[in-house]
């Protein structure tokens, strides 16, 4: 059975969904590992009911931080930033279906961590959603874990 989710695994390293970035995101934030070099970029635009309408990522590293990004932005589209806010860690290695070591759990954890970043910014800046957007102004965060 762990071999069936190695091959998924390695499907999303090799093609990630929602891979790329968006043109005029409410927030966009970034996640370095400094450990093992794993960059994680997230992108999310909001529908108007402060839902996750359309998410994005881009970044480099290995196949479980790569993998763990595209299952995590597959399960956060449409859904309310409480929700996405509520989601552990065990629900991220949950999503990978394969036991992670520890050496390999800060490469798992780097996309939720990048996730919980962007709704933070969300939540603090929900005021000027919309300006942001019209002026072209990019939320950016960016961030170190693992130190």
């Amino acid at each position: 059975m762990d071999e069936l989710y190695s091959d998924i695994i390695l499907d999303h390293y090799r093609h990630p969904h929602n891979s790329g970035s968006l043109k005029c995101p409410d927030v966009r934030v970034t996640e370095y590992n400094p450990l093992c070099g794993d960059a994680i970029t997230l992108d999310i635009a909001l529908g108007t009911s402060q839902d996750v309408q359309k998410v994005k990522f881009s970044g480099q590293g290995c196949a479980i931080s790569q993998a763990s990004a595209s299952l995590l932005t597959d399960a956060i589209k449409g859904l309310s930033l409480k929700k996405i806010q509520a989601l552990s860690s065990e629900d991220v290695l949950a999503f990978l279906h394969i036991p992670i070591t520890p050496g390999r759990l800060k490469c798992a954890l780097l996309p939720l961590s990048a996730v919980q970043k962007a709704t933070a910014q969300i939540s603090k800046n929900s005021s000027t959603k919309k300006s942001l957007c019209k002026k072209k102004k990019i939320q950016n965060t960016t961030s170190h874990i693992g130190k």
